[in-house]
């Protein structure tokens, strides 16, 4: 196989021509012989047995019968004619109906000769149909490539009016693996093959597209999967040390006696084993000399608000300003006294920002701000107005990211002459594959352990139809003694 084949576009393919390419380009974003062999199955069909009309059932899914066209019969109808087909087995007679492509049909199926007839069945008047079959030569099927498992490909329903069917996908699929023998280059290292005993790039590729067993194409799947997956970490883990190398960050040097007081006298409870390793984690980043972009993932309850009024301390240490913004007025105002008692005993400057507050306040928040002698600003979207300035922002923390947009978050970094550090912090379960997709740019930390007496707390997800049973739980929950907050998003 010449080392640009795959790049070659799919006008070239045997069985395709300009038309059909033109089509799947525009309905598929098929371009290239590589599109055609990335377009992967959506789910597949046992195409291993055969039925008998006698047994037919209506409104089945998919089957297929073998037998013989008799005759052909043009039906008026309201709306032009339709074709229909006498097609007989030894045990009964069924129809094959057809309502556009009839001159096609006429021309190229021939009476009297086997065919296998694969689709619905429908009953009507006693007697069962089939609309639109897949008809291919009982001799050519069973020459064809074809698997226990039938691939059935995405298509659009202009594909379908033009012709482009589910076995012309899967024959000019067919086409690729004959030219190429079946052999594509491999995309990972056979160290990564051996040690986790994936299959080859050209076994997945075979399989994924004519499976022979369930157990290989699960092989295949599992195969593609795995290295999609692998190149996006990849490419992100590149992203991100691009992003270290070129973006400096403030060090903080020491930790202080703003957090060494906190920690020896104040802290109201013993830090749990992940607090300590995430915070760990979180002075390493602060210490080095690129900047910290940091996702704070856990629980309601799990100490996330400690963890994160720590690495502040550490910033104030370091005689740098912070900022704590949230989506919520509400969110910021609890963030605001939870602070302020954590603080209460450390003379540390602390105020809050929202839409709400007064303008006299703004101006006195404004100037203490951009002189430094406020050195903890905690707010909702107000925090990104213009005439918010800082003397020399070292950290800011974001609540709940995902209720922030980037460019939010990137006008937050530009409130001091290089960013700041940033930590984001959610309570929002998301697996580590997923969080690496959606906050590419962001190490993760997790506080995988709640503190001692703290109740686990449950996720669950309702639809709206459940609506009046959730306000009952609710309402039942409160009569015993316990509380609850209702958010919409």
């Amino acid at each position: 196989m010449k080392s640009n084949y795959l790049q070659t576009p799919i006008d070239y393919l045997k069985g395709v021509g300009p038309n059909r390419a033109d089509l799947l380009r525009k309905e598929l974003g098929i371009h290239t012989y590589q599109d055609l062999i990335n377009l992967f199955p959506n789910r597949y069909i046992d195409r291993t047995q055969y039925y008998k009309i006698k047994g037919l059932q209506p409104n089945t899914a998919e089957i297929q019968v073998i037998g013989k066209i008799t005759k052909f019969t043009e039906v008026a109808q309201k709306r032009g004619k339709r074709l229909v087909a006498t097609f007989v087995d030894d045990t009964g007679a069924m129809e094959l109906v057809w309502f556009r492509g009839q001159k096609w049909i006429r021309e190229n199926l021939k009476l009297n000769t086997k065919y296998v007839a694969f689709g619905k069945t429908n009953a009507f008047g006693g007697k069962y149909s089939m609309p639109h079959p897949d008809l291919e030569p009982l001799e050519q099927h069973e020459k064809n490539m074809r698997s226990a498992m039938q691939p059935v490909y995405p298509s659009t329903e202009k594909l379908s009016n033009k012709g482009v069917s589910n076995r012309m996908i899967s024959k000019i699929m067919q086409q690729i693996f004959i030219d190429t023998n079946g052999r594509f280059v491999e995309t990972l290292s056979q160290n990564i093959l051996s040690e986790l005993k994936l299959i080859s790039k050209s076994e997945a590729l075979f399989n994924i597209h004519f499976p022979k067993s369930q157990e290989l194409l699960s092989k295949a799947q599992f195969r593609l999967k795995f290295e999609e997956l692998f190149y996006i970490q990849l490419q992100l883990i590149i992203k991100n040390l691009i992003h270290k190398s070129k973006i400096k960050g403030f060090p903080f040097d020491k930790v202080g006696t703003y957090f060494n007081t906190f920690f020896k006298d104040h802290l109201p409870f013993d830090l749990t084993g992940a607090q300590k390793r995430v915070l760990k984690e979180i002075r390493a980043d602060l210490g080095s000399n690129a900047q910290m972009n940091r996702l704070l993932q856990g629980d309601v309850g799990s100490g996330k608000t400690i963890v994160a009024f720590m690495s502040t301390l550490m910033a104030l240490d370091n005689g740098f300003q912070a900022c704590l913004m949230a989506p919520t007025e509400i969110l910021s105002v609890q963030h605001y006294n939870g602070l302020l008692e954590l603080s209460k005993d450390l003379n540390i400057t602390i105020e809050i920002l929202t839409g709400s507050t007064k303008t006299s306040k703004r101006k006195i928040i404004h100037e203490k701000l951009e002189s430094g002698e406020l050195q903890l600003l905690i707010g909702t979207h107000a925090l990104l107005e213009d005439k918010v300035k800082f003397k020399n922002l070292g950290l800011a923390i974001i609540d709940e990211q995902h209720r922030f947009g980037v460019a939010q978050r990137s006008k937050l970094w530009h409130k001091n002459t290089s960013p700041p550090h940033v930590l984001v912090m959610t309570a929002t379960p998301i697996p580590r594959t997923l969080a690496m997709s959606v906050y590419g740019d962001l190490d993760i930390s997790i506080i995988d352990e709640l503190p001692p007496g703290r109740k686990s707390i449950k996720t669950v997800h309702r639809y709206d139809k459940n609506r009046l049973n959730v306000f009952r739980f609710i309402r039942d929950e409160i009569k015993l003694g316990s509380k609850s907050t209702w958010s919409t998003l």
